[in-house]
């Protein structure tokens, strides 16, 4: 139900002492207030439960090629506050309901000088805060360009931060722990590692920021509705600890190019003195738009299988011959190339995959290296574009959708762009027809590489519009999306719920390039989960990567138990078992839990979290009584307790438990579980060992 009070209600609390307005959250945890320096610069600070968490910090955008920014001179000229509270149903989610309640005040300020006006409108939740500037129609204030957004998030001390650098094209990195003081060192070493980083400040760090305060207060810092606006970062100023947004640049080092009526995405700050509730925060969903999308009925949460990680190991390739023929947009001539043998995407492999799929009760299966160009691509010219439309000889389009389609099998379409935004554009309509017309409900897109036109980066204001347009082209055919290497995710899924899945970060395939740190999978849902899922990519059973493909000496750290639990630690729509049908045939026991495990939900409770130490969760299958609980552990081994108060009353329950074995460890012995089953009720407690790496699953069937 929505309630729009009035203006005046006592909530809101206003005082007029030096020109300041108070705004509280509907249950009072937090305060906020805005108020104006003796120059007409905005500020605001932010206490939590009578706590400063946030220091009293500026507002404002520099412009380009303007005399006076949007900085200071500012009087305030109206204010209006309210209150909203609505319930609304996710089409997926961890929860199958969402209240959205805020307190709200939007400042209009007025720049004396030049009689130009902006909004600052916050919103104040029970778990945190969320501004965004808005820029209404006026005839002093239409076309303009962005130099820099100035707005500050001040700090009360040298937080502990998880953090990944700065950086203009990927978010692919392990995350570093270390005090706020500490990043300029740590970061500079990250720029001398990574080639992808471009000109940045030696203190930037990317959002989703998790802080930790001395006295144990949780802090996260991101953005919400990143629509038409370049992505944020964040630069500290590190001897006075004031973190200030770095907007991504255009190709001429622009940061912004707006028109108004006009507003920037939300800022957003999330705070409690509980980590659970940091991983249960819907915050971000709710500061975006309702679905725009009327009928949602073919949008469905996939549980899938895929020719993948046989790639991405080595064992086998995308490309079906290592020539060169002749290609332009589709144009090729394969008559005298010499098929190199290890080429996956093809018919009697895909088949083996549909036929396991089809086994196993998995919903689709991923082909990867389908199309023609990667031979081009990976051996010659990181330039080539492709067409989307042509298949190699060796995969027959129409044949293997009939072959699936007679399993109960769809298959995933995979779009590689190669960073070249308008080639895929141009294209976009044509390849999402022929998806329709060959029975593909769902495309993994890809932007590998440097962007094209030159000098773009994957998070300015131009390619995040590309990336909307995806989501939206594809919304009109019916066609539900998953984007690796696009921009992080801030919650647009709530306005398209096509939008299944996203990387956005290092993921299960930097396990086959050199491992990822064991206790990865404990900060994600921190950082990079807050704005939406992730596709993940988990179920490795495999971890020595040798034996897949003897040159790659690579380590998969994490054990059989951790794997299985990222299934409910790691919240994703869109759960791919990742492995080979061959190595899951070795551990058929153990395989047994993905294939029972539910991947839409009515109900998640966080049991117990710690960012970088260990993450455990419980969740209800949406339509049914069975619960499963996942948990994932850092590098330190410990003793996990569950309280299963959350189960029904007077119901009984049969508990698979999928654990570490005593001697396991994520290096030396991944692949050491036990299984047992117990009975249980909402009476019962649990004591689980976590190995180093490790974890456990946990299926909870109620017993008919």
């Amino acid at each position: 139900m929505k309630n729009l009070f009035f203006a005046s209600l006592i909530l809101f609390a206003f005082s007029t002492v030096a020109k300041a307005q108070q705004l509280k959250s509907p249950e009072g945890k937090f305060v906020m207030e805005f108020s104006l320096q003796n120059d007409g610069t905005p500020t605001y600070n932010l206490k939590y439960k009578n706590k400063e968490v946030v220091k009293t910090s500026k507002l404002g955008l520099e412009l380009k090629d303007d005399k006076k920014s949007l900085l200071n001179d500012f009087t305030v000229v109206d204010t209006k506050t309210s209150t909203f509270d609505e319930t609304w149903k996710p089409v997926w989610g961890e929860v199958d309901h969402i209240r959205n309640h805020y307190n709200e005040l939007a400042v209009t300020l007025n720049q004396k000088s030049t009689d130009r006006q902006i909004v600052i409108r916050f919103r104040l939740f029970d778990d945190g805060l969320g501004f965004r500037y808005e820029f209404p129609a006026q005839k002093n204030l239409t076309y303009f360009v962005i130099k820099e957004e100035r707005s500050q998030f001040a700090m009360t001390g040298d937080h502990t931060a998880f953090w990944i650098p700065g950086d203009y094209d990927t978010q692919e990195y392990d995350y570093t722990k270390s005090k706020l003081s500490e990043i300029r060192g740590l970061s500079q070493k990250a720029y001398t590692a990574n080639v992808s980083q471009k000109s940045f400040s030696p203190t930037g760090v990317q959002t989703s920021l998790m802080l930790k305060t001395a006295d144990g207060i949780y802090i996260n810092l991101h953005e919400a509705a990143l629509i038409d606006y370049s992505c944020m970062h964040l630069n500290l100023d590190d001897k006075n600890l004031v973190f200030e947004s770095w907007l991504t640049p255009d190709a001429k080092g622009d940061k912004g190019h707006m028109q108004a009526p006009n507003h920037s995405p939300w800022r957003t700050i999330m705070v409690s003195d509980d980590a659970r509730e940091i991983l249960a925060s819907k915050m971000t969903y709710n500061l975006n738009d309702p679905s725009k999308i009327d009928d949602t009925s073919w949008i469905k949460p996939v549980k899938y299988v895929g020719v993948w990680w046989e790639m991405i190991t080595g064992k086998s390739s995308w490309s079906y011959t290592n020539d060169f023929p002749t290609v332009q947009l589709g144009v090729s001539d394969f008559s005298k190339a010499k098929p190199n043998g290890t080429h996956g995407a093809n018919n009697a492999n895909v088949k083996k995959y549909i036929d396991f799929a089809a086994a196993n009760g998995f919903d689709a299966v991923l082909v990867e290296g389908w199309n023609e160009g990667w031979e081009d691509w990976f051996g010659h010219s990181k330039d080539y574009v492709f067409d989307f439309l042509t298949p190699y000889p060796d995969f027959d389009v129409k044949g293997l959708h009939e072959y699936a389609k007679s399993k109960g099998v769809k298959i995933i379409m995979h779009h590689e762009t190669s960073g070249s935004v308008r080639n895929y554009e141009r294209h976009m309509d044509a390849a999402y027809k022929f998806m329709k017309d060959n029975g593909y409900d769902a495309v993994k897109s890809g932007y590998v590489g440097d962007i094209l036109p030159r000098g773009e980066n994957h998070y300015s204001q131009w390619i995040v519009n590309h990336y909307q347009y995806a989501i939206e082209k594809a919304a009109d055919y019916k066609i539900m999306v998953n984007a690796h290497e696009a921009v992080r995710p801030t919650g647009i899924a709530r306005t398209y719920p096509n939008l299944i899945g996203n990387e956005a970060a290092r993921g299960t395939e930097y396990q086959a390039f050199g491992g990822s740190k064991p206790n990865h999978v404990t900060v994600l849902p921190f950082t990079r989960l807050i704005g939406g899922p992730m596709d993940y990519t988990p179920g490795i059973f495999e971890m020595d990567i040798s034996k897949m493909n003897p040159d790659n000496k690579s380590h998969v750290n994490s054990t059989i138990a951790n794997q299985l639990a990222l299934y409910v630690t790691m919240y994703s729509p869109l759960q791919m078992a990742a492995d080979t049908p061959e190595n899951y045939n070795r551990f058929p026991d153990a395989f047994q839990f993905i294939k029972d495990v539910a991947v839409d939900w009515s109900e998640s409770k966080y049991i117990e979290a710690e960012p970088g130490d260990f993450i455990t969760v419980a969740r209800k299958a949406k339509g049914t009584n069975n619960w499963f609980i996942g948990n994932v552990n850092g590098e330190t081994p410990r003793t996990s307790n569950i309280d299963f108060s959350f189960l029904e009353k007077g119901k009984k329950y049969t508990a698979t438990i999928y654990a570490d074995a005593k001697d396991a460890h994520y290096k030396t012995n991944p692949q050491a579980y036990t299984i047992k089953k117990i009975a249980v009720t909402s009476k019962s407690k649990l004591s689980q060992l976590s190995a180093p790496g490790g974890g456990y699953a946990i299926s909870v069937i109620e017993t008919k």
